[in-house]
């Protein structure tokens, strides 16, 4: 996990005014400068969103601050090759892309358990999930009457684009069931958050070419580029040129991508969040600035994720990083980083990365203000790696121990202090430190000052510590029969109630 400082060096001085009933850009609910997916669109998405543009309001912002461990699931037909989600189809030579796209057809995956999948969360201490409805594949994870009508043929290069007439979807499989559905009314009726990550892009539909790496270009791409993909690297991949996208492609993809997201917000009762990736092109902004104010009107409280839409959406995700310090605007952010190597399933065991490593995550990215959402995929049939399942849950008894100095927590100003992170209560009364070093039979928390007579805890250890107050912070004794590892009360990092107030 890399931590870059020097994110540090790309902040902008944010104006923060007292928060209204509404969200909008006098609010501090802005991008940083230095994030790539706002970096790739921002010479044409403008800045300060329209005139009476509507964030999603403040009760909804505070309830995503509230979320500090969440799941990102990644799950799609890619699951049958253990493909890493869709991105290896585009280096599949030509006659296995054919055989991708069919993949659909024989896609079953009988042991899937929408109800199992939500103990599973609750036995980890996990308060949402990030399902793929529809990754870059175009393979949509949920019923839906929108139709592709014309796609790739690679065997026939000459005629690449062939119509066709189908819904491209899980309805179509041998399973036939609404994965998005079942996944709904799970986490509805076990009180678990609903993030459905949704993509811009679509690779099986020819409609949608050649936004973000799409397998067919187009002369206008090539003259201009930037316009339609990132230009790290985005020349270097392999596409089949075909003529410019006409007005009426143009028009179907503009529906379908907005018929899709009114799907999604509208059949499966309350959507938290909705996880855009990627973007597409300046061409059709105006279109999809449309289709993201319709969804404020069909879920005004869903919160987006800003890809693809830059200030319009309500919060952000750094991707395989964790900022290195506070962040420097009042948009809220969520870490997500890989358990495995890849976001779909890994069958490799060994590459899963440990306890350890998500708690660590889960109180750096807290203590900084966001939260962490750990990534991890079922395989073909819908059942996770036991491996995965193992660390996560070894996470969730953590949090029965630690939880309340993580959950609904908010960051101090000072957040991090000789290797000591520090939580708070939002009423400022409770500071809470954690160290990840097993601190013998004292520590030294510095920048506290307990109120007077008050008591200090060890996060399930039940008797109140004996303390003393100095110039460099509070000394903390730590009880004698502790010193034994199998006495504490958890094993990789442990933390301390301090009332302050």
């Amino acid at each position: 996990m890399k931590h870059l400082s020097k994110l540090c060096l790309f902040s902008v001085l944010v104006t923060i005014y007292p928060f209204a009933n509404t969200y909008s850009q006098q609010d501090g609910i802005v991008l940083p400068q230095s994030d790539i997916h706002y970096r790739e669109v921002k010479s044409y998405v403008e800045e300060v969103p329209d005139d009476g543009y509507i964030h999603a309001s403040e009760k909804a912002h505070k309830a995503f601050r509230d979320i500090k461990f969440s799941i990102r699931i990644h799950w799609g037909v890619y699951s049958m090759w253990n493909m890493e989600a869709s991105w290896n189809l585009l280096t599949l030579p030509y006659d296995k892309r054919m055989e991708y796209n069919d993949l659909y057809k024989t896609f079953n995956p009988t042991e899937f358990d929408a109800q199992e999948w939500m103990d599973f969360f609750k036995r980890s201490g996990i308060q949402a999930f990030a399902f793929t409805a529809k990754h870059h594949d175009g393979f949509s994870m949920f019923h839906t009457k929108t139709r592709v009508k014309q796609r790739m043929n690679y065997l026939d290069l000459e005629h690449v684009i062939e119509p066709c007439d189908l819904a491209y979807s899980i309805e179509e499989t041998p399973f036939k069931r609404d994965i998005v559905k079942e996944l709904c009314d799970a986490a509805h009726k076990n009180g678990i958050k609903i993030d459905l990550y949704f993509s811009h892009p679509d690779w099986y539909d020819a409609d949608f070419r050649p936004y973000n790496y799409h397998p067919l270009s187009t002369p206008d791409m090539a003259e201009h580029p930037n316009d339609y993909y990132n230009a790290h690297g985005g020349n270097n991949r392999k596409t089949i040129l075909t003529p410019d996208r006409t007005p009426e492609e143009t028009a179907r993809l503009i529906a379908r991508h907005r018929e899709q997201l009114h799907e999604l917000l509208t059949n499966y009762g309350k959507i938290d969040m909705i996880c855009f990736d990627q973007w597409m092109g300046r061409d059709i902004w105006t279109e999809l600035k449309k289709t993201v104010k319709l969804a404020r009107q069909w879920q005004p409280d869903v919160m987006l994720r800003a890809r693809g839409i830059g200030n319009y959406g309500d919060y952000y995700q750094p991707e395989q990083f964790v900022p290195g310090g506070k962040e420097n605007t009042n948009m809220p952010w969520m870490s997500i980083a890989l358990l495995g190597k890849q976001f779909s399933f890994d069958p490799n065991g060994d590459n899963y990365k440990g306890a350890p490593w998500i708690i660590h995550n889960l109180i750096d990215c807290v203590a900084k203000g966001g939260s962490f959402m750990v990534c991890v995929g079922p395989d073909q049939t819908g059942k996770f790696h036991p491996t995965a399942m193992q660390q996560i849950e070894e996470t969730g008894k953590w949090l029965k121990i630690n939880g309340e100095g993580i959950y609904e927590t908010r960051a101090r100003e000072v957040w991090k202090e000789n290797d000591i992170y520090f939580t708070r209560t939002k009423d400022h009364r409770k500071v809470f430190a954690f160290t990840e070093k097993w601190p013998g039979t004292e520590i030294l928390i510095p920048s506290v000052n307990p109120k007077k007579g008050s008591q200090i805890y060890l996060f399930g250890y039940k008797k109140p510590l004996k303390w003393s107050q100095t110039s460099e912070g509070v000394k903390v004794i730590i009880p004698e029969e502790l010193q034994v590892p199998e006495n504490r009360p958890c094993e990789h990092a442990w933390g301390f109630k301090i009332i302050i107030k």
